[in-house]
């Protein structure tokens, strides 16, 4: 790998390093991560553009692509091709609040002029959930038939609770799209797939990257709080949105639209994909039946949201789900 810095990207770099299980490498000035790229390549050139505007803007700890010495983003290597990662430095400490930094990370994206097509998903959460239920019910049958084990028995188990709540949820996002209580902090923003305080993270890796509603980032920190914060997650969502909205104000339209995605079980269906993925049928077991545990407490949570939130949903007329209490 370092020969291929060197005749190709003219990098000469001087000792390896390793980040969570990455190898790296590293010069005077930078960390270089090769990385595959798997994906279509427009996909990775939007993801790219968000990525220097980010640089631009002052955060250099966000890893860009840098081309080969010909011009070229990609470089193959026993046919797969990859693309080298470049960061300035990495994050150290910080005090900022995860709603505030949040808040702050959209304010300065939603100023970037071009909407990317390749990984938005802004306006199409119910047409994506539809699309995502079919495809899992299709490929849990499929694989149920293909692997008979006590693994898909569970997943049989419990397929039709997955489909009924995913249909609660389309048909609760169906809804929220007539609501007309939005304002400019409504449009899209750069967004990540799973937001886990990425921002927090040493490093923001160019793949974790999407254009969609700032609702989404917002509706995963509070997913990942109820799933697995045991213990106070009321005041840690509820300084979260303080903190979220002393920057920019979460109009109805968004309290709608983070309802709509807690509800749709997102946390499952990457559970179920992983085992699409692994045939260690044993440890994926356990994983879903802890998933499974823990989604009864997560609903229980969930019929209490919006006080959580410290959101008057009921003057401000905003359905919510009866069945959850």
């Amino acid at each position: 790998m370092k020969d291929i810095l060197r005749s190709d990207y003219a990098i000469h770099v001087r000792d390896s390093i390793h980040y969570k299980g990455i190898e790296g490498y590293r010069d005077d000035q930078y960390l270089y991560f090769i990385i595959p790229a798997t994906n279509k390549e427009t996909l990775y050139m939007e993801q790219a553009a968000l990525t220097y505007y980010l640089v631009e803007n002052g955060y250099n700890h966000v890893a860009l692509p840098v081309p080969t010495i010909n011009g070229e983003w990609f470089r193959p290597i026993d046919n797969t091709n990859y693309m080298v990662l470049r960061i300035q430095q990495l994050q150290g400490q910080i005090s900022t609040s995860y709603g505030k930094k949040l808040a702050e990370f959209h304010q300065l994206s939603s100023n970037y002029q071009y909407e990317p097509q390749e990984i938005s998903s802004y306006g199409q959460w119910k047409d994506l959930w539809i699309n995502k239920l079919m495809a899992f019910e299709n490929k849990v049958n499929e694989e149920s038939k293909s692997y008979s084990s006590s693994y898909y028995r569970l997943v049989m188990d419990i397929l039709p609770y997955i489909i009924g709540i995913s249909e609660n949820a389309i048909q609760y996002m169906q809804e929220t799209e007539s609501e007309t209580r939005y304002h400019l902090h409504d449009q899209g923003t750069f967004s990540f797939q799973r937001y886990r305080n990425n921002l927090h993270d040493p490093i923001i890796w160019m793949y974790d990257l999407v254009y969609d509603h700032p609702a989404r980032d917002i509706s995963e920190f509070i997913r990942n709080q109820l799933l697995w914060n045991e213990e106070d997650d009321h005041k840690e969502i509820a300084n979260f949105v303080h903190d979220y909205q002393s920057v920019r104000p979460v109009s109805i339209f968004s309290w709608r639209l983070v309802y709509a995605r807690l509800l749709f079980p997102v946390h499952l269906f990457d559970c179920l994909e992983k085992g699409f993925s692994s045939r260690d049928f044993a440890q994926q077991e356990e994983e879903l039946k802890e998933m499974i545990h823990r989604q009864e407490k997560y609903e229980q949570k969930l019929a209490s949201i919006f006080e959580m939130l410290q959101v008057d949903y009921q003057s401000l007329e905003i359905p919510v789900l009866h069945w959850l209490k």
